[in-house]
């Protein structure tokens, strides 16, 4: 038996086979190929655009798929959600999807919109947030390059954004969030209630979720003398409790702690000063609470 999983191609494609990697899953894929092959006989992968994956995993031609948030909203897929994969193309941030106008435009909130025209990808989406929000406007779909058609074509997007970049470089200006969106590991119903895929799909989940959570956090191994046991402690952040093994025939012991990769540069040479000595610093590559 094998699970059909899409993963998307394009824009965050990259990111997606570095989290796989980590997971444990290689995945190669030649040149304008849409059937990578995988270290995983039991996996079969498509890759497709992100917007569509929702849709196919609605429709039960693949069993599972990863696609975004936004992308499940706007194919008003039906789909369960097993694991929420908190990654995006350039940072480990939530994405936003947000209504943007001209820098010096005189529209300052949604309800300025009223009668304008807006250009985006997810139509659905911003229909049903302008709807709730008592505004009415013309809402076209855009083929691309989005940001370019303020003011001269469109009064205002509704476009993507991971940083602000983007949205700043074509002299823009946020006036709202539609919504926040995270990268979504779903499965449609079927294979859901199916006992193997199920398994196949938690086992999955737990694999990405314990690599996206190692990526923050580094392990630290020191010797430590037995006097000075309870200073290092104190100087110590710990997800639970530093691990403690007493050394052979030695009155020293050694001390290894998972913590945030932000905290080690000014926590090593605190654990210096306070008696730690060879000090290792080393990756994660899965953290599984």
């Amino acid at each position: 038996m094998k699970l059909r999983l899409g993963l998307p191609k394009g824009s965050l494609q990259e990111a997606t086979f570095n989290l796989f990697k980590q997971a444990g899953f290689e995945i190669n894929v030649r040149s304008r190929s849409y059937f990578p092959v995988v270290n995983d006989p039991e996996l079969e992968i498509i890759l497709m655009r992100a917007q569509e994956i929702p849709r196919y995993v609605n429709e039960g031609v693949l069993d599972a798929g990863i696609s975004g948030l936004d992308w499940i909203l706007e194919n008003e897929a039906n789909v369960v959600e097993v694991a929420d994969l908190i990654y995006a193309k350039s940072t480990s941030n939530p994405i936003r999807l947000v209504l943007a106008v001209a820098k010096d435009s005189d529209i300052m909130d949604v309800s300025g919109l009223n009668g304008k025209r807006i250009a985006t990808e997810l139509v659905k989406v911003t229909q049903k947030y302008l709807k709730e929000n008592a505004v009415e406007a013309i809402v076209e779909y855009s083929y691309g390059a989005t940001e370019v058609k303020v003011p001269d074509l469109v009064d205002a997007i509704a476009d993507i954004t991971e940083t602000g970049s983007s949205i700043k470089a074509n002299n823009l200006r946020i006036i709202a969030t539609i919504l926040e969106s995270t990268t979504k590991l779903h499965a449609n119903t079927k294979a859901w209630n199916d006992p193997w895929k199920k398994e196949k799909l938690q086992n999955l989940a737990v694999l990405l979720q314990g690599a996206l959570r190692a990526r923050s956090k580094v392990g630290l191994k020191m010797n430590v003398p037995c006097d000075k046991v309870d200073t290092i402690l104190d100087v110590l952040p710990a997800m639970k409790h530093p691990t403690i093994s007493q050394l052979v025939h030695s009155d020293w012991v050694a001390v290894e702690v998972i913590l945030e990769e932000k905290q080690v540069r000014d926590l090593i040479p605190a654990l210096k000063r306070a008696g730690a000595q060879d000090i290792i610093e080393y990756p994660l590559t899965k953290v599984i609470p």
